[in-house]
């Protein structure tokens, strides 16, 4: 085992948080396949009434799921101190705690969670990252209380996908991004990959540059609806048309949904979807259906038109 550089009582605990559709549920992934060094308890969280995040995991029971390599995975549902409790009942065989907040979560008041009740005795905040997704982050987009928040108050700022621009513009941001939070490590990847020693383990809130900012508790989140975001969720059990579909993506979804994602059942095929939507660009992969084939998507975005985009998904679907 190794020596974690937080103090043997505590659990060391990174918030991963970053903009909807950035890569945060890719970079859980690559983490919890990659991070052998120490058990890792790892909280999820999802704006949406359906959890879609989940199932792009590897199994699910209720609101946790072991793997393999020991460690485990926890919804947080409504409480995040309650899940974290949850972890600290199995302390003997957890070494390291990642939460990963909403994609229009502040991660000040999910800090203070840490740092402003009890929970300050048993964990340490290590890091908080933030995900950027830099092939659509622009400020006039984001411009938004949340999303400066996650930049604000990062430790880490991942610029994911750099794949998708050109390194020009790649330098340009990280300038931009440089004006607003002075002193943030600033690291590069694509699908998250980045060496997992950078990111983990780090100690940098313990260094000060989030802690400090957090120390102030008179400090007020505003709540995520003041931003205009919200989540739209799509079920049926009647399967989709492919052809259909396809012309919902290409004429009909509207720019002001920034993420959708899900699992669909095409009429045309016998598998299992998961479906991920980010900006205009989504990808579709084949699993098989466990459970009874049906259709769970969330759309999110900003003022989005509810009533519309169901009627123009319910319009996807073949006859009964």
């Amino acid at each position: 085992m190794s020596n974690l550089s937080t103090a043997d009582t505590k659990l060391p605990v990174t918030i991963i948080t970053g903009f909807l559709g950035s890569g945060k549920t890719t970079l859980l992934n690559y983490i919890l396949q990659n991070f052998e060094a120490y058990k890792v308890a790892v909280l999820v969280n999802e704006f949406g009434d359906i959890n879609i995040d989940s199932q792009f995991l590897i199994a699910v029971d209720e609101d946790m799921i072991e793997l393999t390599n020991g460690c485990i995975c926890c919804t947080i549902n409504d409480n995040l101190a309650d899940a974290v409790y949850r972890v600290l009942e199995r302390r003997d065989r957890i070494e390291y705690l990642i939460v990963e907040t909403t994609g229009v979560a502040d991660p000040l008041p999910i800090a203070l969670t840490f740092l402003g009740t009890d929970l300050r005795d048993y964990t340490q905040i290590d890091a908080i990252l933030t995900v950027v997704d830099v092939s659509t982050f622009t400020p006039a987009r984001y411009f938004s209380d949340a999303a400066m928040s996650q930049i604000t108050y990062s430790d880490i700022i991942l610029f994911n996908k750099t794949d998708l621009l050109p390194e020009a513009d790649v330098d340009e941001l990280e300038r931009h991004i440089g004006s607003i939070k002075s002193g943030a490590r600033i690291l590069r990847s694509q699908y998250g990959k980045v060496p997992l020693s950078l990111i983990l383990d780090v100690n940098l809130a313990e260094s000060g540059s989030s802690t400090q900012t957090l120390a102030a508790p008179t400090l007020n989140s505003q709540h995520l609806n003041n931003d205009g975001f919200m989540s739209i969720s799509f079920q049926s059990d009647r399967p989709l048309s492919v052809k259909k579909f396809q012309q919902f993506l290409d004429y009909q979804l509207p720019d002001n949904v920034f993420r959708a994602k899900g699992v669909l059942y095409f009429a045309e095929s016998p598998k299992r979807h998961l479906f991920q939507l980010s900006g205009k660009r989504f990808t579709i992969d084949d699993s098989e259906w466990t459970t009874a084939p049906k259709n769970q998507m969330v759309l999110i975005g900003r003022k989005l038109d509810a009533i519309f985009l169901l009627q123009s998904l319910n319009n996807c679907l073949t006859k009964p």
